[in-house]
């Protein structure tokens, strides 16, 4: 008797973190889903993120010798501080989290041009290829399709006069366990394809910022220190990018 009460007395614990910790992973995965439902209906009423931005945006008066500049594409660039020591630009940001290629071209016009910039700092195509292993058919066309799109922003920008740092794809991170099933090496081999495009698509308004080589590990992957997620950066992350950032507009010639 008094070793079968010594039983559930030890059992009695384990059961109990076990619980909390189902409640835990529940509460985790509903909110998840939960967001992932609010994306999904808010891509459906607004399929380009068109309300994002002001719907009239106009460009600020510049001071002299003030060049603007506007950080344009998905979350990747959403996230991307403005960086120090360049008084003499005037930084927006029209990154939208969660954004394909398609959905980035296609919002130039509305949040881009009407700020009359003169320099573009792109980062696209993520959310692109990380659908390959949901749809592993599509590959080599979703790959076409990111470079068609980059391209078309690079048209877009040539058109209203403006210079673009066309930067390389970030690499991707560590992936955590829940993720995995929907996840293959495949999105790497596919970030380094486009990145291969990107680097032939330097001309006399378009300039390469390989950002991949000033993140990516002897592993092929986003080193650990710079990053938040699997797909994002940390603080830590965009400093070193702004460093080297501001060294490479010297280096171009590119600042006022």
């Amino acid at each position: 008797m008094k070793r079968h009460l010594q039983l559930k007395t030890a059992v009695f614990p384990l059961l109990v973190g076990l619980l909390l910790l189902s409640l835990a992973l529940n509460g985790y995965l509903f909110t998840k889903a939960r967001q992932y439902y609010l994306e999904l209906n808010g891509t459906r009423l607004d399929p380009l993120g068109l309300s994002f931005y002001p719907s009239e945006p106009t460009a600020e008066p510049k001071a002299v010798g003030e060049l603007t500049a506007v950080f344009f594409g998905d979350s990747r660039a959403a996230q991307w501080p403005n960086p120090n020591k360049l008084g003499n630009y005037h930084f927006n940001n029209r990154g939208i989290g969660s954004q394909t290629s398609v959905q980035v071209a296609a919002r130039f016009q509305q949040h881009v041009a009407p700020l009359q910039p003169d320099l573009i700092i792109v980062q696209m195509c993520i959310n692109d290829l990380k659908t390959i292993p949901l749809f592993p058919q599509n590959q080599q066309v979703t790959i076409q399709n990111c470079l068609a799109n980059i391209d078309q922003v690079l048209a877009e920008a040539r058109q209203i006069g403006a210079s673009v740092i066309l930067t390389t794809v970030f690499p991707v991170g560590d992936v955590p366990l829940e993720r995995r099933i929907v996840w293959s090496p495949a999105i790497a081999e596919a970030v380094t394809a486009v990145n291969d495009q990107i680097q032939t698509k330097a001309s006399d308004n378009v300039y390469i910022f390989d950002t991949f080589e000033l993140l990516v590990d002897e592993r092929g992957l986003l080193k650990r220190e710079y990053a938040f997620d699997e797909l994002h950066l940390n603080e830590a992350g965009y400093a070193h990018l702004n460093k080297e950032l501001i060294q490479f507009l010297d280096a171009q010639d590119l600042n006022p």
